[in-house]
């Protein structure tokens, strides 16, 4: 029965333990799928944000730069026209320019001629002097035939205080293919950046205008960051993934100019060799998150630690209840005068220990024990008296005992059983013969008691199929009858016919 009592309570346990770590191990699960879903939803917004930012930019460049290459192709379709130089001086300047949005927000537009002088300007009239023979766009121009729209790099303007621009540039032609100069527009570069002050994306965060070959034409960072305009970074590591990555696309990655992760989100601008660059910051992208994901983090540890100290609890109720339970099976089993095994414990064992023996073909010895004139020692010293000598007696009896299959049992009234396991007839009448004198010799079992002594009847049978274990009980309790009527004090077995008492010496082992 204890046993029985703790497989099933470590089983219990078991599946306690079993059923706490998989409902830990599930809520942490859905726990971490909630909040990579809610990081990746996080990002996408701030994506689909930028990319719409991007977008409003890109619409807005290239409504500029339309209109600046209309601005271009009038002054080169007008100044191409053989009706041209007829027209009064005083209206070639609206003729040239009527259709340019030029201003000093955005820039200027300029005809060059042949030799890349000045000679309409769209600001002043009469046109600020100058000459761009030495500029490289007019050059390729000038040496390519064609009617495209060349878009430069960024320059400092040298006619006037436009500071950083690029510009817009078409070849002039006869209808041959005469050259007969360069029209070209300025765009201020600083007109972007008013353009981008006024989309508000966020502290940390960067709006930027890069051309194909990795120039930053504008670039502003709301909350810090330094003037960049005009700079080349083709080989930098940060610009690579803009300048490589397609046409459009989007990364998280640290900037390269103030050492700030942002989201990226970046977009060619129509077919021209410009691309738009949002960047939000992480911060603001996943500050929310964060946040957010600290106190579930918090919450779901505090949930699986009460978790974890309720199931600690329960075990220890479990456990409890186990040693509660495993105490009164003792009780149930245990004798309440002697402590020894009562004659419900002896059932089982003795049916248990015969099935083994049975099965193995090995011998099952029994001692049956009985207190000598207990009823004379009853009457002469009361019951409590006889309680002492019985526990005496019993404690005598345990001691003795040594191997753990033995068991020693309180058969009833005066009398004990000792169930030895896997034990000739010899060993078994040694025992008897050590716990008979240990009873004679001990002290008396209380204060003005007599001393006791035992009579033991002892058997020992070889387990056969179709032997019963009461004729093993039977011959014990034979030779114990025997011990009795011999003079008592003796041990008795009917086996080997032998007989010890106070003036016999312990039977010697049988001859081999």
């Amino acid at each position: 029965m204890p046993t029985t009592l703790t497989s099933h309570n470590a089983r219990a346990q078991r599946l306690l333990a079993t059923g706490c770590l998989a409902g830990i191990a599930a809520i942490i699960a859905l726990v971490t799928f909630l909040l990579a879903r809610e990081h990746s939803l996080a990002r996408a917004t701030a994506v689909r944000n930028s990319a719409n930012i991007a977008q409003l930019i890109d619409a807005d460049v290239q409504r500029n730069v339309e209109l600046y290459d209309l601005a271009l192709q009038g002054l080169a379709e007008t100044v191409s026209h053989p009706d041209f130089a007829r027209i009064p001086p005083r209206l070639r300047h609206q003729m040239l320019f009527g259709r340019a949005i030029a201003a000093p927000l955005r820039g200027d537009v300029l005809w060059l001629d042949t030799e890349g002088n000045v000679v309409a300007d769209s600001l002043t009239t009469p046109p600020r002097a100058g000459n761009f023979s030495a500029w490289a766009d007019f050059q390729y121009l000038r040496d390519h035939p064609g009617n495209a729209l060349h878009i430069s790099p960024p320059f400092r303007d040298t006619l006037g205080d436009l500071g950083w621009c690029i510009s817009f540039s078409r070849r002039i032609e006869t209808a041959d293919g005469r050259f007969l100069g360069v029209a070209t527009g300025a765009l201020r570069l600083d007109y972007f950046n008013h353009l981008f002050r006024d989309l508000n994306i966020g502290v940390d965060s960067s709006i930027s205008l890069i051309s194909d070959t990795g120039y930053i034409l504008a670039r502003e960072t709301l909350g810090s960051g330094e003037d960049v305009a005009g700079q080349n970074f083709a080989h930098s590591p940060g610009m690579r993934p803009f300048l490589e990555g397609g046409r459009s696309g989007s990364l998280t990655q640290i900037s390269g100019l103030d050492g700030k992760e942002r989201v990226y989100t970046y977009t060619q601008v129509g077919k021209l060799p410009l691309k738009v660059v949002v960047g939000i910051s992480t911060e603001q992208v996943f500050g929310p998150w964060r946040r957010t994901a600290g106190m579930v983090g918090f919450a779901t540890v505090a949930l699986c630690l009460g978790i974890f100290m309720l199931t600690l609890l329960l075990r220890r109720e479990l456990n409890r209840r186990q040693r509660a339970e495993l105490n009164l099976a003792n009780l149930a089993m245990t004798d309440g005068l002697t402590g020894l095994a009562n004659r419900r414990r002896l059932d089982q064992a003795l049916e248990l220990e015969w099935l083994r023996a049975q099965r193995n073909r090995d011998t099952l010895a029994v001692l049956m024990i009985d207190v000598d004139h207990f009823k004379v020692f009853n009457e002469r010293h009361g019951h409590h008296g006889g309680d002492s000598a019985l526990r005496g007696v019993a404690q005598i009896i345990g001691d003795c005992i040594h191997r753990p299959a033995d068991l020693a049992a309180r058969y009833g009234g005066e009398e004990f059983v000792v169930v030895l396991a896997q034990t000739e007839l010899y060993g078994a009448l040694v025992l008897a013969e050590t716990i008979r004198k240990a009873v004679q010799m001990h002290p008396p079992m209380g204060a003005g008691l007599s001393r006791v002594t035992v009579s033991i009847g002892v058997s020992a049978l070889r387990a056969r199929p179709g032997v019963p274990l009461d004729a093993l009980l039977c011959s014990a309790d034979q030779a114990l009858y025997q011990a009795k009527a011999e003079g008592r004090n003796r041990v008795c077995s009917l086996e080997g016919g032998l007989a010890q008492g106070p003036e016999q010496k312990t039977p010697a082992e049988p001859a081999q």
